[in-house]
Formats: structure tokens, C-alpha cells, sequence
């Protein structure tokens, strides 16, 4: 299964997005950490909260921008890899996961002190009673990830109004509680010193975390380029507005000395509240620090599978981490393994939480600077980068935000300073031993730098091409042809054709079922009826292996639900990395007329060759390879070699000239460069079509290669020229190569389409 199962249909409106942002961030400011922070700056420490909100806003617009721009898995991860290339990649994407990781353990140790004050819990050999509930939680949290999380916004929004009615009550009665004095206390607003603040805001600013997961959804979302901008930025200020007056009311009740460094809200709630209802109150409170942590912790994991997916996908990390569960349809192994991370997080820290928290924070804001720095890279290297949202004041604002995030880090403290700097350097370091030579794909950047190294110093050019990656550990990889199926009629031509092409090369196969899902129905939904489409889909890929057997290649089988139909199967050769795409013609009109101007653009950005086959039955007896030279002719000469090695076709290449001897010789020289041994070549004169049709009249298979851009495209929508094609009885094979598009070719299809 792919990617796309996950994904849902566009049903989440603005206050659903709101509340996953609020929802995300809210356990942490304001249950757990008002305690150690007061401890750490004093009641100056709302002021800290105030920065923090700042900073993340600033952050908050760049991710907004990308994230209507680039609606992928893999968020921060993916845009820097996009943009700054693998090797930043490797940085964001790695800190990014343990980011998650040390978050997820600061939310069950924050789920663990509330526990610890509803119930007893004994400690157990060097773990306190905390760090035992830690670990129950975080043991659910990873097994309810690891059969399926369904996270909805409708969920969200009943977890959200709950949160947020407890703590509009304790702002009520703790406002009717509160005491300047008690907030000043003797050593007045500052009494640690103002130069407390900032590193104040360092421990404080993983309780800003969560809104970037509302970019992750942002595929969502209804009226993306207006609800997710909207949503992020607003759930910040919204936070950041509760932290400052929850937090205040809370030193206003207790003296900032003596609040709570394991259960503040708790303690607070027990003296704001008269003692008849205080008991009722601490319940009440302590069972929403139980509800907020526990989402966010939720929501930290399965953060963190996206991400793994998103780096497996770009073979940063092995793909054995994304292996989808048979039954539960989740990354159980992506997972399980940082479910272990958290154990040990929990387990060797759990004592000290300001360390969690620092760390998460730290390893987060390296990331925020990376993903500020890649839109600066997307704005000014890729032409077709084209957000719905796009920050004010550019570039202004993403520059500050690399100079905040990182200035921040000044602040954190030495120890989760040497944390980050380790995590950094162990991450360029996978990058050089493993990840450089398993990805291939180079970021816009070094692609930039590499383009005009005429241009540029010496040492940039040289710095850009030593870390490039190279893929030079993908040996063992086999060229994949991936084969889309979608009717039982054509599958065994589809299949029969790709496995002897997979054969020749050694390859192996990829029959992909893409399974299109009406708009009107959620994704969501469709999955909950896995099993009456897997048992079409299964009988469908089981006849894919049987025909492939035959050839005695290797193959995989994956079925994808998805709106998108023919764009999907598009999506799916570009993440899986595919050498060749095998479609049915009747597949290339999936999505018919409904996405038309969509397709003709996808298809001048073919993600590898692209093999489209017309016809009920593959015969490679007798094959006619019609060229006037060309680009894509060199694909239809190796096809005809492919095909004439593993099942013996017959090859017959005809050229049509206006003067026979020099077709003659154009024909023979280009049967050489094509290494086309043992044809018969065939030199005719007058009408092109004509003569295609004619010679085709004794063959079983004619194998076109596009002879001008955009061949495909106009097989798609219906407009191709050369009747001759649709007329014939004979199979049609048609052989596009993808090659890059010169900015008047864009312009020109640019201009083309809007007709």
C-alpha cells in the first residue's frame, strides 16, 4: 500500500484545522511546564511565552507558505530536502524524527505526573512512579499508532471544546483567587534577572510545536491556500494568548516558588477552587492534562511515521522502516522503532523533563531554520514553485526566521547545545556512509550552483559536486518497470509486455491497482471498505504475478486508493523511483475529461518512460518500428530489442523519406546506432500515414516512439493527428522519453493550455 491510502478527502474546514493546531500544542504550556519554567525566570516567565509565540508566528507564515505550495508527508523534511538537497535533508529529517521523539516522551512524562496524582503507582527498580506511568502511556500511545490512529478533525474539535471549557473555568475562579502580590511575590517581576527571559523562552518553545501539523493535513483541507495559512498563524496567536494568561493567573495563585514542577494546573486548581468543589475541580483538570498530553503525544507519534515515510521514500533511511502491516495498513516497523526511542528517552531522562524539553525544542528550531532557508531557495531557483500563500514582506520574513531560530539556540544551555550540535554532525555523518550513496535525487540548490559553475567560485562548485549524491549503493537495486493495472482485460497484455522488458534488463516488476475514489467519498471511508475493494484489487494483482511468473522476474504488487486516478499512477512511478511506466491506453484516460488540463501538464513532465499499449492482446510476433529519428525513437529501439531477445519478435523499421536512397541511408545508419541487428529495414516514399498503414497490415504490433513533445499528452486528450493509429487493427505500442523542457517550451505550453 502506498502513501495515498492515508490520505482523506478535502473535508477538513478552518475550525478543524484550528483545533489539531491547539489541540497539538495546548498540553504542554499550560499542564506541564508553567512549573519549571517559573522556576527557570520567575513570573517574567509569561514574557518568555510571549517570545516564543513570537518566534514561532514568524515561522508559523514560512511553513504556511510551503505548505500550500508542497502538500506532501514528511513537512519540514520534505521541503528541505527539496530545496537544500539530501544532505540538509538528512539533517531535518533526522532531527525532525528524534525532535519528535524526545517530544513524545516530554508528553508521557507529562501524562505520567497527573497519572501519578489520580492513582498510586509504584516505582520500579531505577524508574520513579512518573516515569512508570511514562511508559504505560507511551506503550498505549505506540500501540494504538501501531493498529491505526484515526485522527479527525471532528475528533479534535470534541478533545479541543472539552480542554478548553476546563480552562476557561479555572481562569474564572483562579481570576477570582488571584493576587498581585502573589504574583510579584518579594523579589518582584524579575527577581532571577531579566537575562532570565530568553533562556526562558528556550525551555518554554516545545509548547509550539504542534502547528506545523497542520501543514502535514493540508491536503485536507477545504480552500487550502486560505484555511491552512489561517489556521497555522491562528492557532498560534491563539496559544499563545492562553499561555500568557493561564500562566499568569496560575503565579497569581500560587507563588511562583512553590507552583508545581509535576502537576502545576493540579495545584493551582486546588487552591483556587473552595474546598467543596475543589476535589470535583482537581479531578476535572487532572483528567484533561491526561486527554491533553496524551493527544499531543499522539500526535507527535504518528508525526514521526510521516516522516520516516517521507525519508524512506528518498532512501535517506531504508524503506524496510515503511513496511504497511497487512492487517492494520500502518508503518508498524517505522513505528515500533521509535516507540523504542521514546522508551529510552523516557527511561534515561524521564527524571529531568527540562531536558526533554530543550531537546525537542533545540532539534525543532534547527529544522525551522533549514525549512526557512528552503523557501528562499524555492522562491528564487524553481520557476514553478507557485504557493497559494505566500509570506509578507519576502525576504524579510524567512530570514528572520532563520536568524531567530537559530539565535534562540544560544539560549538553550550548554548541555542540550552539545545535544544538538551531535545530533547534526551524527546526521551529515549517515549522510556521507549511507544516505549519499542511496539517494539520487539533488536538491534545487546544488542543482543551481552545478548549472553555473562557470559562474560561480570554485570551492561553492566544488563543495556542491562533493556532496551530491551519487547512488552508488543502489547496485543491487534492479531497474524497475512498474505496470498499471486496472482491467482484467488488458492486464496479462500490460503484464506480459513489462515482465520481458523487466527480463532483458534483469529488472524486476512493480503492478500497481491505483483504485479512484469518487470525490464524494472520503478516502477515509474507502478504506474502511478495504476489504471488499482489496478482493477486486487481489484477484486483479494475483493474475499481475501469475502472467509475470511466467517470465520468471521479480515482482511487487501494490494497490492505492486515490481521487487523482491517472495523476496518481504519475505519483506513484515518481515516489517509488521507477526506470518505466507500462499503461493501457484506456488507463491513460482514467480520469477523463473531469482534471483534462491537469493531465496535459503531467504529461509534459513525464516522471521516467512512459509505454502506453492500445489494444486487447500483446503480440511481439512481427513488431514495425515506424522513425524519422527523433528523441523518443531511441526507447522504441530498445523495446524492439527487448523484445526481440526475450520472446524472438521480429523487427521490421520503417522510414518514410522523400528520396528513397537517402532514406535508405538515414535508415541503415540509425539501425547501427541503435545496435538493431537482424531487421529488416523498409525505405517508402509519399504519405506518412499511408505508408504506416500499409506496412502495419502484416504485423502484430506497431511501435511508435513520440516523435515531437507532447505525443502522449494529445493521446490523453483525444487530439492526436496521426489517425492512422486509432484506424488500424493492429496493437499499438507508443514510447515517450521524458527530457527537460527549455523555458520557451514552458512558455509556450503555458500559453498553449490557456487556450
Amino acid at each position: 500500500m502506498s502513501e495515498s491510502d492515508t490520505e482523506l478527502a478535502k473535508d477538513l474546514g478552518l475550525l478543524s484545522a484550528l483545533t489539531i493546531g491547539i489541540g497539538t500544542m495546548i498540553g504542554a504550556g499550560i499542564f506541564v511546564l508553567p512549573g519549571v519554567a517559573a522556576s527557570t525566570a520567575g513570573p517574567v516567565v509569561v514574557v518568555s511565552f510571549l517570545i516564543g509565540g513570537a518566534i514561532a508566528l514568524v515561522n508559523a507564515l514560512s511553513v504556511s507558505e510551503l505548505g500550500t505550495a508542497m502538500p506532501k508527508a514528511g513537512g519540514g523534511y520534505y521541503y528541505v530536502n527539496r530545496a537544500l538537497g539530501p544532505l540538509f535533508g538528512s539533517i531535518a529529517g533526522l532531527g525532525d524524527w528524534v525532535g519528535l521523539a524526545f517530544a513524545s516522551a516530554f508528553y508521557s512524562i507529562g501524562f505520567g505526573q497527573y497519572l501519578a496524582t489520580l492513582v498510586p503507582i509504584p516505582g520500579l527498580l531505577f524508574l520513579s512512579e512518573v516515569q512508570v506511568g511514562a511508559l504505560v502511556a507511551g506503550a498505549v500511545f505506540v500501540g494504538v499508532n501501531y493498529v491505526g490512529a484515526k485522527e479527525t478533525g471532528g475528533v479534535q474539535t470534541v478533545i479541543v471544546t472539552l480542554l478548553l471549557a476546563i480552562l476557561t473555568l479555572f481562569a474564572v475562579q483562579g481570576w477570582l483567587s488571584f493576587d498581585f502580590a502573589t504574583l510579584l511575590g518579594d523579589g518582584g517581576v524579575a527577581p532571577l534577572g531579566y537575562g532570565a527571559i530568553l533562556p526562558g523562552t528556550a525551555l518554554v518553545f516545545v509548547s509550539f510545536l504542534g502547528y506545523a501539523k497542520i501543514a502535514t493535513v493540508a491536503e485536507e483541507l477545504k480552500n487550502p491556500g486560505r484555511n491552512l495559512p489561517l489556521a497555522i498563524v491562528g492557532s498560534v496567536l491563539i496559544v499563545t494568548v492562553l499561555y500568557a494568561i493561564l500562566v499568569s493567573i496560575m503565579l497569581g495563585v500560587v507563588p511562583w516558588p512553590e507552583l508545581s514542577q509535576s502537576a502545576p494546573l493540579t495545584q493551582a486548581t486546588q487552591v483556587a477552587f473552595p474546598g467543596g468543589f475543589a476535589g470535583i475541580a482537581v479531578t476535572v483538570v487532572t483528567l484533561g492534562a491526561l486527554l491533553a498530553t496524551a493527544s499531543s503525544a499522539n500526535a507527535s507519534i504518528l508525526a514521526s511515521a510521516r516522516i520516516n515515510f517521507a525519508m524512506g521514500r528518498d532512501r535517506i533511511v531504508t524503506n524496510w522502516l515503511n513496511e504497511i502491516h497487512p492487517s492494520y495498513a500502518t508503518p508498524y516497523r517505522s513505528i515500533l522503532v521509535t516507540g523504542g526511542i521514546i522508551v529510552v528517552f523516557i527511561a534515561a531522562l524521564g527524571r529531568d523533563i527540562e531536558v526533554l524539553a530543550k531537546a525537542a525544542s533545540v532539534l525543532h528550531l534547527v529544522v525551522y531554520a533549514l525549512m526557512n532557508a528552503a523557501l528562499i531557495v524555492f522562491r528564487e531557483t524553481d520557476p514553478e514553485y507557485d504557493p497559494a500563500f505566500r509570506v509578507p514582506l519576502y525576504p524579510l520574513t524567512p530570514a528572520l526566521g532563520i536568524v531567530l531560530s537559530l539565535g534562540l539556540l544560544a539560549f538553550v544551555g550548554q548541555e542540550e547545545l552539545l545535544l544538538s550540535a551531535v545530533f547534526v554532525v551524527g546526521a551529515i555523518v549517515w549522510y556521507l556512509v549511507y544516505a549519499r550513496r542511496n539517494t539520487e535525487r539533488r536538491g534545487l540548490l546544488g542543482q543551481f550552483i552545478l548549472d553555473r559553475g562557470g559562474d560561480l567560485p570554485d570551492p561553492v562548485v566544488g563543495a556542491a559536486a562533493a556532496v551530491s549524491p551519487n547512488g552508488s549503493g543502489r547496485s543491487e537495486d534492479r531497474p524497475t518497470t512498474m505496470v498499471a493495472v486496472s482491467n482484467p482485460r488488458t492486464e496479462q497484455a500490460l503484464v506480459t509486455l513489462g515482465a520481458a522488458l523487466a527480463k532483458h534488463e534483469g529488472g524486476r516488476l512493480l503492478a500497481t491497482h491505483v483504485v479512484q475514489i469518487p470525490d464524494q467519498t472520503s478516502l477515509e471511508a474507502a478504506a474502511a471498505q478495504r476489504g471488499r475493494i482489496s478482493q477486486t484489487s487481489d484477484r486483479l494483482l494475483a493474475d499481475a504475478r501469475t502472467d509475470a511468473e511466467q517470465f520468471d522476474v521479480p515482482i511487487e504488487t501494490q494497490t492505492v486508493l486515490s481521487h487523482e486516478g491517472f495523476a496518481e499512477v504519475f505519483d506513484v512511478a515518481r515516489e517509488h523511483g521507477v526506470d518505466r511506466l507500462v499503461i493501457g491506453h484506456g488507463g491513460a484516460k482514467l480520469a477523463g475529461g473531469r482534471v483534462r488540463s491537469r493531465l496535459d501538464e503531467l504529461t509534459h513532465d513525464l516522471p521516467c518512460d512512459v509505454l502506453v499499449f492500445d489494444g486487447q492482446e500483446f503480440d511481439p510476433s512481427e513488431i514495425l518500428l515506424p522513425t524519422a529519428g527523433g528523441h523518443s525513437s531511441d526507447l522504441s529501439a530498445e523495446v524492439a530489442r527487448a523484445l526481440q531477445a526475450t520472446v524472438g519478435a521480429t523487427v521490421s523499421v520503417l522510414h518514410v523519406a522523400d528520396d528513397r536512397d537517402e532514406g535508405r541511408v538515414f535508415l541503415e545508419e540509425w539501425a547501427s546506432d541503435h545496435e538493431l541487428d537482424d531487421v529488416e529495414l523498409l525505405v517508402e516514399t509519399g504519405d506518412v500515414e499511408t505508408a504506416i498503414g500499409e506496412a502495419a497490415a502484416n504485423r502484430s504490433l506497431v511501435l511508435v516512439g513520440a516523435t515531437e513533445r507532447g505525443l502522449l499528452s494529445r493521446v490523453v486528450g483525444e487530439s492526436l493527428t496521426l489517425s492512422v493509429l486509432d484506424e488500424m487493427e493492429t496493437s499499438v505500442l507508443l514510447a515517450e522519453r521524458p527530457r527537460p523542457r527549455s523555458l520557451r517550451e514552458r512558455l509556450f505550453g503555458r500559453a498553449k493550455s490557456a487556450n
